[in-house]
C-alpha cells in the first residue's frame, strides 16, 4: 500500500467547487509518486473507485518577504487531481449538496 504517496488535501475554494461539481479531489503527493501509484493509494485509502489522475508540479518561486525584503524561495510541490466515479466521494471533503 502506498498511502505515504499521499501528503495531505488541497482544500480551498477552487478544490471543494471541483469535488460538488465534477468528482474531482486534490492531494499534495509525494515528488516521486507517478499516476499509477497516486490511484492505488487513493483507491486503497479511502476505498472509492478512481476514474482517472492529473498532475500539476508547482516549481520553486522567488519571492522576497518581512520587513527586510529578504528572498526565500517557496519549495517544489506536486499535486494530483483525482477524478472519482459518479457515485463515489471522500469524506474526509464536507462538500455539501451540488450547488
Amino acid at each position: 500500500m502506498n498511502a505515504y504517496l499521499i501528503k495531505k488535501p488541497v482544500v480551498t475554494e477552487r478544490s471543494i467547487s471541483l469535488a460538488k461539481k465534477e468528482h474531482v479531489y486534490t492531494f499534495e503527493v509525494e515528488m516521486s509518486a507517478h499516476k499509477g501509484q497516486i490511484k492505488e493509494a487513493v483507491a486503497s485509502v479511502f476505498g472509492v473507485k478512481v476514474l482517472s489522475v492529473n498532475t500539476v508540479v508547482r516549481h520553486r518561486v522567488k519571492k522576497k518577504t518581512g520587513k527586510k525584503r529578504i528572498n526565500t524561495l517557496s519549495p517544489k510541490t506536486k499535486k494530483a487531481y483525482v477524478t472519482l466515479a459518479a457515485d463515489n466521494h471522500i469524506d474526509l471533503f464536507d462538500v455539501g449538496g451540488e450547488s
